[in-house]
């Protein structure tokens, strides 16, 4: 089975269908009519089908609150502007540089030159 990814709502197609590309398995949380919902139901949903979940939302970041190891991970990204085009570049850039399973149950932060990743703690 292949890796398991949701887009929010601010990513698109381009986006998805470049990860599908990759052979992850990506949906759109707009395919699911979740558009305009609120982070607690889009987190809930993204929880329950264990799907990494990948968007531009800065609330995502909260390590408090999105403890590592705690979901499935994420990754913020953090393109210049918030065009396709510069969110594609990051998102390429990302993939490049990690397999997104790598960064499964991680909370990740990419901006155009670099990606920091905050990992579970070792048990």
């Amino acid at each position: 089975m292949s890796f398991r990814i949701k887009l929010d709502e601010n990513l698109g197609r381009t986006h998805q269908r470049f990860l599908q590309s990759l052979g992850y398995d990506t949906e759109l949380v707009v395919d699911e009519r979740l558009s305009g919902a609120s982070d607690e139901a889009v987190w809930k949903r993204v929880c329950e089908e264990d799907r990494f979940f990948i968007t531009l939302d800065i609330d995502f970041s909260d390590i408090r609150r999105y403890q590592p190891g705690s979901h499935p991970g994420v990754l913020l990204l953090r393109p210049e502007t918030r065009g396709r085009q510069s969110v594609l570049q990051v998102l390429q850039r990302v993939c490049e540089e990690f397999s997104l399973q790598s960064l499964y149950r991680c909370v990740a932060v990419a901006d155009a030159t670099k990606t920091r990743v905050r990992r579970p703690p070792e048990v």
